[in-house]
């Protein structure tokens, strides 16, 4: 036993003998890797299973270094920043989406806005007429039908120079979400700034609240020509619109059936003289059919059942009630100048009414000149037997009546007294050249 314990001493030695020798070489033998801070003896606090702190000996007291704080690395301090960056931008651009929201609502929704009225005009040039579906109560198709599209471009426009809207393209983005395109008419629009998005469409529709309207009195005896110019003064629509629609737009009425699309005179003595209130800036065919919508209320059953006694169709009476109408100076001749054309046509002598003759003459003033009376239009009714190829005014209802309850004489010519401003109905030829002789119709 005594020798392993001296052979264990002196392998103790010989360990403690090598590492004093190892601590003394220079330090600069060593590789930089393996060299070491010196630690000194230091007692560290501990704490036992009672939770009381103790102290123990650990061995190497720390060096100056283990006093200095921990530094955080760098990609830590990177990593730290660019989340408060990210964390800013977004809370920045959320900031920018709000107020932007808040704009867009406020517009849309007519929020916080000075309070005024505006009139927006939207003319008939700046829709197109397109064909879209048509379909019943259940959803199924059943054809096409005519429909008119606004250049909602053209709208925005108008409503943000009238200081209605701000944003042109939040209003055609709203605009091609509700399909506005197809529901506003052309018009003209009396609009609040109080109106939202929503309610500005609904009153640029014809019949709206919000449609400015004109009253118009169309005078017995005025022609279709007149008329048009008449309402195209009134800013209803343009002359030009009006002809196109007297020439191609089909009307639903059963005094027009057979008088095919393609010649405006087919309307010529239906469009009924009355006082109407028009939309300002309304369709051109809306405008005509208001006016052979009266027409047609006015033609009761009773009038229906004169003129089949008669056996005359509802063309032929209001023909003539068109020539009484331009020919009568007051109420108390239409049947007296009714009799005389029918006495004419009944056997079958030249009407003479000069009247007719200037119907293709809308400017002139005056009796007919040479010219006109040798020309050999239809509407030449002193060469002419018979009446003119269409109406050549748009008569009343006492004209009409007069050709429905004409008076029973025997009468074939009539002629103007220049001095009463009325007429002298004779039975022959030679009376009514006296009476001619003695005045002067320049």
């Amino acid at each position: 036993m005594p020798d392993y314990y001296d052979k264990v001493s002196a392998k103790l030695n010989k360990q403690e003998k090598d590492t004093r020798n190892r601590a003394a070489r220079p330090e600069e033998r060593r590789p930089e890797s393996s060299r070491r801070t010196p630690m000194k003896a230091v007692d560290r606090l501990l704490i036992d299973e009672s939770g009381k702190k103790t102290r123990n000996y650990t061995g190497d007291e720390p060096s100056e270094r283990d006093y200095r704080p921990v530094r955080q690395s760098h990609e830590y301090r990177s990593g730290c920043m660019g989340g408060i960056m990210y964390f800013v931008f977004v809370m920045c651009l959320s900031i920018v989406l709000a107020c932007v929201a808040w704009m867009a609502a406020s517009d849309m929704l007519a929020l916080n806005k000075e309070k005024f009225t505006a009139v927006v005009s939207l003319p008939t040039s700046v829709f197109e007429s397109i064909m879209v579906d048509e379909f019943d109560e259940d959803g199924n198709k059943t054809g096409e039908k005519k429909a008119s599209r606004a250049d909602i471009e053209f709208v925005a426009s108008e409503l943000k120079d009238a200081g209605l809207i701000e944003y042109k393209w939040l209003f055609k983005a709203f605009c091609r979400l509700s399909d506005a395109e197809m529901k506003v008419d052309p018009g003209e629009y009396e609009l609040e700034s109080s109106y939202d998005y929503r309610a500005l469409i609904k009153n640029m529709q014809a019949g709206s609240g919000a449609t400015v309207t004109v009253t118009v009195t169309i005078p017995e005896g005025f022609t279709m020509h007149q008329i048009f110019l008449r309402l195209e003064e009134n800013g209803v629509c343009s002359y030009d619109e009006l002809m196109d629609a007297a020439t191609n737009y089909n009307y639903n009425y059963n005094f027009l059936t057979g008088l095919e699309v393609g010649d405006p005179t087919r309307l010529e003595g239906f469009l009924f003289p009355d006082t109407y209130e028009f939309y300002v800036g309304m369709q051109a065919s809306s405008a005509i059919n208001k006016l052979l919508e009266n027409f047609h209320h006015r033609l009761d059953a009773d009038m229906i059942y004169q003129l089949k006694n008669l056996g005359l169709d509802i063309r032929t009476v209001v023909n003539i009630a068109s020539l009484i109408e331009k020919e009568a100076a007051n109420d108390n001749e239409r049947k007296l100048i009714a009799s005389v054309i029918y006495n004419r046509m009944g056997i079958g002598m030249p009407l003479g009414i000069d009247a007719s003759i200037l119907y293709l003459y809308p400017e002139h003033e005056g009796a007919p000149t040479g010219t006109m009376l040798e020309s050999d239009s239809r509407y030449n009714t002193r060469k002419n037997i018979g009446l003119p190829p269409t109406p050549i005014a748009n008569p009343g209802l006492a004209s009409i009546q007069a050709v429905l309850t004409p008076e029973n004489t025997e009468y074939y010519y009539y002629a103007l007294d220049t001095a009463t401003n009325e007429h002298r109905f004779f039975t022959n030829p030679y009376d009514f050249d006296q009476f001619v002789a003695t005045q002067n119709y320049e």
